[in-house]
């Protein structure tokens, strides 16, 4: 590695791995696309607890002053395994565009965008201020994780899919 900063963007790169292979095996494992998405959904919030370092890294990797001290071959690397991720979760969404279960004129790529940004932005809450939240506010950031993200996924989904999936977000997918 020619610094510090390639070595430790290899070290989160194996987080990328952990990553892509738990959004894999999630969706493979999912009875419909809608809880496929789901299960992404829930997966990165597994991620987070799990795996706290990568999902900290994967912070630290978005501060532009790193980019300008990586070498050009380890942000090559670097955008290759984002990518990856990223193509993952975009299928999944592709898929139920596809399948006519989230609406037709839905952009996949902004929904997986839409869906991981209110995703990391709680997630990121809860690793640093949780009790916070909790104490001050009486928020449960775990359950107002799953809240917004079973909206934002209603808010894709066809009248047809609402109708069949709507049930399942209220009574089984947001806890109490």
């Amino acid at each position: 590695y020619s610094s510090k900063e390639d070595l430790y963007l290899a070290v989160m790169m194996r987080g990328f791995d952990v990553l892509h292979e738990m959004f894999v095996e999630t969706i493979a494992k999912s009875p419909s696309t809608i809880e496929a998405i789901w299960g992404v959904t829930k997966t990165y919030m597994e991620f987070s607890q799990k795996h706290t370092n990568f999902f900290r890294m994967f912070h630290f990797f978005q501060n532009p002053s790193l980019h300008r001290q990586v070498s050009e071959e380890m942000m090559a690397q670097c955008n290759n395994r984002t990518q990856q991720l990223w193509n993952v979760v975009i299928e999944v969404f592709r898929k139920g565009i596809k399948e006519g279960v989230l609406r037709s004129g839905l952009n996949p790529v902004e929904c997986a965008v839409i869906l991981w940004s209110s995703s990391d932005a709680i997630l990121t809450l809860m690793d640093y201020e949780y009790e916070r939240w909790k104490q001050q506010l009486n928020v449960d950031l775990a359950r107002v994780f799953f809240k917004s993200n079973a909206l934002l996924l209603q808010s894709m989904l066809t009248e047809k899919a609402e109708k069949e999936y709507s049930p399942v977000f209220e009574s089984e997918l947001i806890p109490q």
